[in-house]
């Protein structure tokens, strides 16, 4: 809890954290919105495809002009990412071969790597830790994203003595919402796709929300991150308000829903015929926790904490997260502090890409948030043995066979692969192959 004390000594003596962003989307500006109101940290440079539309969100978020014009926007990444006084990287393109390639460069140039790309972190992130590690930099999950969050609440409970039963988020989900399409997602949030495109919302991003891909890529990140489980055949979304965690987030043999302890769920906020649970959690984390010893489960009722039936298991969440508004305590604790706020050490879990429907011998795979395939956390030993194809690397491969709706694509599914086609991402998949918890 001294980070902003550090931030105002750097601040002081006048030789702030100077950090490159790479990716000016929703998150990477969220960022810059608060880092340019920090003391102690300077956006020494941004890299987008496009510094158009790159200085167009910075006026959005109300950077001056004069803040505009004395940052560096560039479209040449990898050359600001090398240049001698960046301190941190913020990875936030959302490209999963992409973020692998910078955090690498990045780690080779000696720089702190906050990689907001979860899909990317998803794909091979436990490699870039080990690499991080050896070039003694830091490598993190980024503060404000649920992740991060999550790994938080998981350290804090574990570092106060007790043991995790699960931990995960809440979304808003039914099982139809699998099969949705950038086409039809709107639909699903009661919006036309005229006042989407009005509100500058990606139909994409916002079906990769919904179909389920983008909790199946967080919660294998919290995997991989906190050595906790996935389900076997993937999250099940029980509906659940916070007043119920405790008693749904416990062993099936003790009334709850989970097979065992110590795994990864996201509960969903509406139930099943889609009413909306009046306590959901569909913007927070959670964390359930077991108070193995009656003090302890004394304590819990003498002190008013959330527990189930049996005051056995109990629980603490934040209802919201602020996203990238968020992001500079990731900053300031790899500079700072040379902490990750959460890393993923370990292959526990993976997202593989799973058929939205029948999909045909021919038929191109369009990835997270597309028509053809959605993304499902399941053991990285699964994975593995199946050769399942991961979410990350869904997107632009053709079908060499039939895959029916609902099974998972494996690598024997496809056609070759275009020569060169995420050739960095492929070999570093490879070298997870003795990770696999």
């Amino acid at each position: 809890m001294n980070l902003h004390r550090l931030l105002l000594k750097r601040e002081a003596e006048g030789r702030p954290i100077r950090v490159a962003v790479i990716g000016a989307g929703k998150f990477g500006s969220m960022y810059l919105h608060q880092a340019a109101r920090t003391p102690g940290m300077v956006i020494h440079g941004i890299a987008d495809l496009s510094p158009p539309r790159a200085k167009q969100a910075l006026a959005r978020i109300g950077w001056d002009a004069a803040l505009i014009a004395a940052t560096p926007i560039t479209e040449d990444s990898l050359a600001l990412i090398a240049d001698p006084l960046v301190e941190v990287v913020v990875e936030a393109t959302g490209d999963p071969a992409a973020g692998l390639r910078h955090a690498r460069h990045a780690i080779a140039h000696g720089k702190h790597v906050v990689m907001v790309n979860v899909e990317a972190d998803v794909l091979a992130g436990p490699v870039l830790a080990r690499e991080a590690e050896r070039a003694g930099v830091v490598y993190s999950m980024a503060y404000g994203d649920q992740p991060a969050l999550v790994a938080q609440m998981v350290d804090t409970i574990r570092a106060a003595g007790f043991s995790v039963v699960a931990a995960g988020k809440g979304t808003k989900y039914l099982p139809r919402y699998h099969a949705s399409t950038p086409e039809t997602v709107w639909d699903f949030y009661g919006l036309t796709a005229e006042q989407a495109q009005a509100g500058g919302m990606n139909p994409r991003m916002f079906n990769s929300f919904l179909d389920g891909t983008k909790s199946g890529i967080e919660m294998a990140a919290i995997a991989n991150a906190c050595a906790l489980a996935p389900p076997e055949d993937g999250l099940a979304f029980p509906p659940c308000g916070t007043a119920q965690l405790p008693n749904l987030l416990r062993p099936h043999n003790e009334g709850g829903v989970l097979p065992r302890k110590g795994m990864v769920e996201v509960v969903s906020s509406l139930t099943r015929d889609g009413a909306e649970i009046p306590d959901n959690l569909r913007w927070g984390v959670y964390v359930v926790f077991e108070g193995e010893t009656e003090y302890a489960r004394r304590c819990f009722s003498e002190y008013g904490v959330a527990t189930d039936d049996s005051g056995r298991y109990a629980a603490l969440w934040r209802p919201y997260h602020f996203i990238g508004l968020e992001l500079g305590v990731s900053v300031a604790s790899a500079a700072l502090r040379r902490e990750p706020t959460g890393c993923s050490t370990t292959w526990t879990a993976d997202c593989v890409a799973v058929a939205k429907r029948k999909l045909r011998a021919g038929e191109v795979l369009d990835g997270e948030g597309g028509a053809t395939v959605w993304g499902k956390c399941v053991p990285a030993t699964r994975s593995r043995a199946m050769g399942a194809v991961p979410i990350g690397l869904a997107h632009g491969v053709a079908l060499a066979r039939e895959v029916a709706e609902g099974a998972m694509v494996t690598e024997a599914d496809l056609a070759p692969r275009p020569a060169g086609q995420a050739s960095e991402a492929l070999a570093m998949r490879a070298a997870l192959a003795g990770l696999a918890g």
